[in-house]
């Protein structure tokens, strides 16, 4: 054995981890994987390390490894250690977590990383850069073999799981009855649930360095003791919903925290604590009135409480991911923390939907319960049972797409070790008398067939639970099998209890049309044999139902006993429900590691160590064991099937270093010193694969709970469990308890881009529709290249592919990679001599790269798609349910409270669930082939991202004011002066053009025009001779040079000092140049095309002609050389119409707009060098340049008189309130090509779009969105971040806004728990007592209260923003104007209607619906509604920025946006007069506006006489 001496290396010397001597290893070769550790070490950890590169070293038999993994792995420098290259499967991982924070990685940028990671090694902590996508991670956790090891080789098959440290976290804490109980050790459940878990939860979030984006909501259902809607008062009505029992409710939800990032979280606790002491008063008594009755109301139970509403509440913020996308964070999750035990009583449609939105999202939903683990499954659900006969059964469901964690204390209890598992109910004679209905149910009760009840010591039980729970017979003829195959997709069950009163001879298949018809749990299996058979042959059903039942009960005999459809499930022994294998049920799995027994785990369950006598394990080397994650799932076992399976016991270090807990790299697991193998192998039960989240845990009913850890082993070691002590218990059972999933709730997972379920042929022909097309992308791209007026370079079929599967992973679709099976493989299950599910073994995920064909297969929830790359065809195949869910919708409403607000607002949501087979794949693809060509515009339905910006001014110095100088009051913000207006849009066009259109200007010194020593020009320029066709020589005359035009007419020119002519002349110094008041277009012409003293050209660039130059840029031009007398404008018109000038497109038709819009000089050389011809295309044009019209700016190029400043609302003509009505351009917004990898740093082809307003105006804000779907994320944000970064240049600040920055209630894309904030106008004290605007028009006085606001707003430094009618279809509905602070902050919204009453009910339902929540909080539109204003937050700003607003020398670190939102409603309340008081300067300034009027006139009059 070859000893090498160990010497480091930092990363700054060589990249490399390894770094080895070429000469001395002749064999090796690059990629080889070695193996490196300590000769006297042998059992320790060994390294494992990838040869990435060769080099010389200057020692004889030396290798360096970088400084920081030998650190890592106790690697002493100058030891002498041992290298020797192992084999890759020997050191191959299953499973590797890979953590990222502060950034977004899309779910197509997660398989590009796959592909990019494998064949590479990996250690523990190593930190990954990839630089094409621009991403950052890190190694967190490896699995190999049943272990969890510290390095390996990640190849093909390992499953790599995402894990982010800033994700989106709800966390709902349920307020029901129980936060007021106490628990065992005398602690109030709230208490154990804030200082217990939450400061545990938010300590290991601050160890760990997570930066979640937090929201934090208390939620509760209150009942009200009422029989009727009639005992409720008119102010109560509106929110009030009925359950299923009949009983009245309200759900309440008081957001704590909104949309917050905190470095240490324990300071919110204090916040908890204050809301919780009185939350439960003030929901009960929330409508409580003086001299109102009000019914008694009471706090819900865990279990009856609002659980599910709660998470699609959230889910409804989730889904509309692509909406709000930020560049720093990726990952959703929903934590409910409730005093219950994990039962909730629930809805049937309401579940369907939750599970179906929770698994198509890809949404981590735990569920955390600080109450006692109970005897049965949990989670459990158990749904409303809506039949009110005595004899229906309870139905339950146990949801495996809800992760379950128990929380409790380390408390000891000194003189006991019990802990109660059952919580008594209260009693009856203490609970309100019209609580419930259940005096209706005991007089059904005792009113029924006294003979079908026996008294309860003649009653066998046993034999009833096991009739009832008892899976239905599998037998059945050909025909019956297919409607049982019919069955297993349709879903429903044929659930009756209605053959009570010994009617069960009587049933006749007339009778089916009546039985309930329920759409249960889809995964589990239907049996429908025993509903068939009553079908076909009624006599001998009941004849053998009696049969059965004799042969089990002796003692008496009794009314047939209710058979389902289906076999119920028994929560507290579920083991014998046969569940259906689903693509649902594997979504999650490959999240989690392999245990030892090859099964999928959970690592915050464990298990009780068996008796001591027992604690060397057995392995069973049994064939056919569960060795692998596929295999476990391809039987179905019969419930009297019992199989062999293994049990290991692993040993556990009992340091907390993560690193020390890895073992050491083994090549086998048996050979594992921690494992002892025992000849004595025992049968175990058969494994029920119904429960838990991996979908492969076995259930045992002797279960326990945790009473800290003791007795206790995890089934595989963690971190979370290293430092625990654990002892044997005498009872040999395995007993799982459940602790919390700690790392779930501080880094949770990524749904994970692979699963591996795809049903069997005759499934896919049975239950699926088939539906296929072809691409053919060299063709589609030679059709757009030719008819495309500008060159893209076109994708690959091969890039095409790649793009087409990062689509679907991106839209939530998961690759299916499936396990080849070796044809040695037993035929039948052993265990059942069931058949075995054959797998198609064409079935991969990709190909070997030697054969010309690429197959991917996807799925999401039901639908599969298969995409095939042969040569140069993609076949995509899809497949979706011949039978879909029903579309189910469900209306919600609900109060919230949001931050600063003041009371519970009314809303109401829809929970939906997506029709997935809906989603238009076809256009999808083809829009890829094209390279998104015009033809295929991005739609709505297509859910692309986006990422919307408002560009603002950046300096104000009203804001320093408030900042700065401590002002009192934040109404300090005035006009801008003439000459910040003009800077601003200098700005403006500095920005668009070098920043966002990328354009350069022309350098003079390329085409220099120098003076001779008698100052001649020489147009020596090539540039200039295709300009003009002669050359002249200039004359001095007076001082002047005066040089011919080409029609003679003379030009003046100002005299220039030779010394001021050199080679680098610069265009931004300037030469005074007067044309002659009177000059003629064509003189001005051809100033304008002057090199050095004309209008200022665009160097060449594709796609624009040559001699393009900007509007804006020649009118301020003209207005320098021209009389003021001339409108610069129409003299530019009038070059256009002589077509002199043309639009940059080569439009003649298109006229001149003032502004960033692109013109060229039409009337030049086309034969010269460098002349380039327009595109002749508009659309094309347009799509790829940026054009921006300039509104209310004409003062720039024309002198306008100063008008007076009379404030807009007492004008008698009112300005118009935003430029739509003024512009030339009747669309407010334009669309364009986006090239967004403009660094060039991705693999990828990388592009986009950009929608923006199409005019600028100063006092506006202007909007741009960013809009892709074949982007990546990192790269998204290099572009916009330096965007952001540039727009400081330009003295402008480019802020993120939200898609629905009011996010009003009752609107479709809003977040449910977020609302703005009503702020009355106080008019009333304007007016004293008579009507305001009397002196106007009757029909412009809404206008003029709607243009008040808006002064107000302006004063408060709000600026506004053009937005699309929501709804154009309808002239009543009110007209809204939004406003953005000048910071970026805040949003305003007022409204305005054509009635005397100002603000309005609109008459749609959804209108009305907003109106009447957020103005006056009433149905009766008789009443005038209040005037004032909606205020909301920009929650896309981010954390830091937001709080870094702390006005100085503030005596609590106030924050600017408070203070704002404080002052700006004492100013709206006329606080100290502040509002009247501006109302008469108003009035005051228009009558001197008047008066000086009136004096320049009567002083024009008297001049003139």
């Amino acid at each position: 054995m070859k000893l090498y001496k160990l010497y480091t290396h930092t990363k700054s010397y060589k990249d490399a981890d390894l770094l080895v001597n070429n000469k001395e290893h002749p064999d090796a070769k690059a990629g080889d994987i070695v193996e490196v550790y300590h000769r006297e070490d042998e059992e320790n950890t060994r390294l494992v390390l990838q040869i990435t590169t060769f080099t010389d070293l200057k020692h004889r038999d030396a290798i360096s490894i970088e400084s920081g993994v030998a650190a890592q792995f106790k690697l002493r420098t100058f030891t002498d250690v041992v290298m020797r290259v192992v084999d890759v499967a020997d050191v191959a991982l299953d499973s590797i977590e890979i953590t990222f924070k502060d950034q977004y990685m899309g779910r197509s940028e997660m398989w590009r990383l796959k592909k990019y990671l494998t064949n590479t090694c990996v250690y523990v902590n190593k930190k990954i850069d990839y630089n094409d996508m621009q991403i950052r991670c890190q190694v967190y956790e490896m699995w190999s073999q049943g272990e969890r090891v510290s390095c390996g080789v990640i190849t093909e098959d390992t499953k790599i799981v995402f894990r982010s440290s800033t994700s989106m976290v709800y966390l709902f804490l349920q307020m029901s009855s129980e936060m007021w109980d106490f628990d065992i050790h005398g602690d109030l459940y709230f208490e154990k649930a804030v200082n217990g878990f939450l400061t545990e939860l938010f300590h290991k979030w601050k160890k760990l360095g997570c930066n979640h984006e937090v929201t934090i909501v208390l939620f509760s259902r209150t009942f009200y003791a009422a029989k009727s809607l009639e005992e409720f008062p008119e102010h109560m009505q509106e929110c009030l919903q009925m359950d299923y029992k009949g009983r009245f409710y309200e759900d309440f939800y008081r957001v704590a925290i909104q949309n917050e990032r905190n470095d240490d979280w324990c300071t919110v606790l204090g916040q908890l604590r204050k809301l919780f002491t009185s939350y439960q008063a003030t929901v009960l008594n929330y409508h409580a009135r003086d001299g109102i009755k009000i019914p008694p109301a009471y706090n819900s139970t865990a279990a009856q409480g609002n659980f599910l509403e709660v998470l699609n509440i959230s889910l409804n913020t989730f889904e509309k991911h692509y909406l709000d996308r930020t560049f720093d964070r990726t990952g959703q999750l929903s934590v409910v923390i409730t005093p219950g035990v994990g039962v909730f009583e629930v809805d049937r449609e309401l579940t369907n939907i939750t599970k179906q939105r929770i698994i198509d999202n890809g949404v981590g939903s735990d569920l955390v319960c600080v109450g006692e683990q109970p005897l049965h499954a949990v989670p459990l659900l158990k749904f409303h049972n809506k039949d009110t006969s005595v004899t229906s059964a309870d139905d339950y469901s146990l949801p495996h797409w809800i992760n379950l964690s128990f929380y409790s204390t380390n408390k000891k209890i000194a003189y006991s070790n019990f802990i109660p598992r059952i919580k008594l109910p209260p009693m009856i004679c203490n609970a309100p008398t019209i609580m419930d209905n259940n005096s209706d149910n005991e007089n059904n009760f005792l009113s029924c067939n006294q003979s079908e009840y026996i008294h309860n010591s003649l009653f066998d039980y046993e034999a009833y639970d096991e009739q009832i729970f008892q899976p239905p017979p599998a037998q059945g003829t050909c025909s019956l099998q297919r409607v049982v195959r019919a069955k297993k997709t349709s879903v429903p069950s044929f659930e009756t209890y209605a053959y009570q009163n010994n009617d069960w001879e009587n049933f006749t298949p007339t009778k089916i049309p009546s039985l309930r018809r329920k759409m249960s749990d889809p995964d589990i299996h239907h049996g429908t044999s025993g509903i068939l058979a009553a079908m076909t042959d009624v006599t001998n059903l009941s004849e053998s139902l009696a049969s059965e039942k004799n042969a089990r009960r002796s003692i008496v005999s009794i009314a047939p006993i209710v058979r389902p459809g289906r076999s119920l499930i028994n929560p507290f022994d579920p083991s014998h429900v046969t569940i259906k294998l689903t693509s649902n049920r594997r979504r999650w799995t490959h999240i989690f590691p392999k245990g030892p027994t090859g099964v999928l785990i959970q690592q915050h369950h464990y298990q009780a160590v068996p008796a001591k006598q027992n604690c060397n394990n057995t392995i069973n080397n049994n064939e056919n064991d569960y060795s692998s994650c596929y295999n476990s799932m391809e039987y179905d076992h019969t419930s009297n099937c019992s199989t062999l399976s293994r049990s290991f016991s692993n040993s556990f270090s009992g340091d907390g270093d993560k690193f020390e807990s890895s073992r050491k790299r083994n090549n086998s697991l048996l050979n594992s010193s921690s494992f002892t193998p025992n000849t004595n192998g025992a049968a175990m039960p058969a494994k029920s694969f119904l429960w838990g989240a991996t979908g492969e845990q076995e259930w045992t009913p002797a279960i326990t709970t945790e009473n800290a850890r003791k007795n206790l082993k995890p089934i595989v070691e963690t971190e979370t469990s290293v430092g625990n002590v654990y002892e044997c218990e005498t009872d040999g059972k395995g007993k799982v308890i459940i602790g919390v999933d700690w790392k779930s709730l501080t880094i949770p997972a990524c749904l994970p881009i692979t699963t591996d379920y795809f049903p069997d042929k005759r499934s896919l022909h049975n239950d699926y529709v088939i539906s296929d097309y072809t691409l053919l992308p060299d063709d589609v791209n030679l059709d757009y290249a030719k008819s495309r007026a500008i060159y893209r370079k076109p994708l690959t079929t091969e890039e095409v592919c790649t793009e087409i599967v990062s689509q679907r992973l991106a839209q939530g679709f998961q690759l299916i990679v499936i396990e080849e099976k070796p044809n040695s493989s037993p035929a039948q299950a052993p265990c059942c001599g069931g058949l075995k599910q054959q797998k198609p073994t064409s079935v991969l995920h990709m190909k070997p790269e030697n054969e010309e064909t690429k197959e991917f297969l996807l799925s999401i929830g039901r639908i599969f798609h298969k995409i095939t790359l042969n040569g140069s065809v993609i076949t995509v195949t899809g497949y979706r349910p011949r039978h879909p869910y029903p579309p189910i919708n469900v209306d919600y409403r609900y109060r919230f409270h949001a931050p600063q607000h003041e009371t519970y607002e009314i809303s109401g949501v829809n929970f939906t669930t997506e029709k997935l087979e809906n989603f238009n794949w076809n256009y999808m693809d083809h829009y890829i082939c094209t390279r998104g060509d015009t033809d295929y515009p991005l739609m709505e339905s297509l859910k692309y991202w986006r990422f919307r910006m408002y560009l603002l001014p950046k300096e104000n110095k009203a804001m320093n004011k408030i900042m700065e100088q401590g002002c009192q009051y934040c109404d300090v913000f005035t006009e801008p002066t003439p000459e910040s207006a003009k800077q601003q849009v200098e700005d403006f066009m500095r920005f668009m053009e070098v920043h966002i259109n990328k354009l350069k200007r022309r350098k003079a010194r390329h085409v220099t025009t120098r003076f001779s020593d008698k100052h001649h020009l020489i147009f020596n320029s090539p540039q200039q001779s295709s300009i003009r066709s002669t050359v002249v020589k200039p004359e001095r005359v007076g001082g002047r040079i005066i040089h011919p035009a080409a029609d003679a007419a003379a030009v003046a020119l100002n005299a220039m000092d030779s010394s001021q002519q050199h080679d680098d002349y610069d265009e931004n110094s300037s030469t005074e140049i007067k044309l002659r008041p009177n000059a003629t277009i064509n003189e001005i012409f051809e100033v304008m095309k002057h090199p050095i003293h004309g209008v200022a050209f665009i160097s060449q660039t594709q796609s624009l002609p040559s001699y393009t130059f900007v509007s804006f840029d020649a009118l301020v031009w003209l207005k320098t050389n021209l009389d003021n007398s001339r409108n610069p404008l129409d003299i530019l018109e009038s070059m256009r119409k002589e077509k002199m000038i043309c639009h940059a497109s080569g439009d003649f038709n298109k006229p001149v707009i003032p502004g960033f819009y692109l013109y060229y000089i039409a009337q030049q050389d086309k034969n010269a060098k460098d002349y380039t011809k327009p595109l002749n295309d508009l659309s094309a044009f347009e799509n790829e340049w940026m054009e921006i019209e300039l509104a209310g700016c004409s003062h720039l190029w024309t002198d306008e008189p100063i008008l007076p400043r009379i404030p807009n609302f007492l004008k008698d003509v009112p300005n118009p309130q935003s430029w739509t009505e003024s512009c030339k351009s009747k669309k407010i917004y334009r669309h364009s090509h986006l090239e967004i990898d403009v660094n060039q740093k991705s693999e990828r082809m990388e592009w986009g779009h950009i929608k923006y307003h199409t005019v600028m105006q100063t006092g506006f804000a202007f909007e741009i969105v960013v809009q892709w779907v074949t982007s990546s994320g990192p790269i998204v944000w290099d572009l916009t971040n330096g965007w952001i970064r540039k727009a400081n240049q330009c003295n402008f600040q480019l802020v993120p806004v939200p898609a629905d920055p009011m996010a009003e209630p009752f609107t479709e894309k809003s977040d449910p728990l977020r609302g703005p904030i009503f702020i009355p106008l106080a008019t009333h004290v304007l007016n004293s007592g008579e009507g305001l605007f009397e002196e106007f028009h009757e029909e412009t006085r809404a206008d003029r209260m709607l243009q008040f606001q808006e002064t107000i707003l302006s004063r408060f430094g709000f600026l506004p923003c053009v937005v699309e009618r929501k709804f154009s279809f309808n002239k009543d509905v009110p007209k809204e104007y939004q406003y953005v602070h000048c910071s970026g902050n805040m949003f305003v919204l007022i409204r305005c209607s054509k009635n005397a009453n100002y603000q309005m009910d609109s008459p749609s339902r959804q209108e009305a619906n907003v109106t009447r929540c957020v103005y006056g909080h009433t149905n009766n539109t008789n009443v005038p509604k209040k005037i004032g204003f909606l205020w909301a937050w920009n929650h896309m700003i981010p954390n830091k920025k937001w709080k870094s607003l702390v006005i100085n020398n503030s005596s609590d670190g106030e924050l600017f946006q408070l203070k704002m939102l404080k002052d700006f409603r004492e100013f709206c309340s006329n606080v100290d007069d502040r509002l009247l008081n501006f109302w008469r300067s108003c009035h005051e300034l228009k009558r001197q506006s008047l008066s000086s009027i009136e004096n320049i006139n009567n002083n024009n009059v008297e001049g003139k006489n």
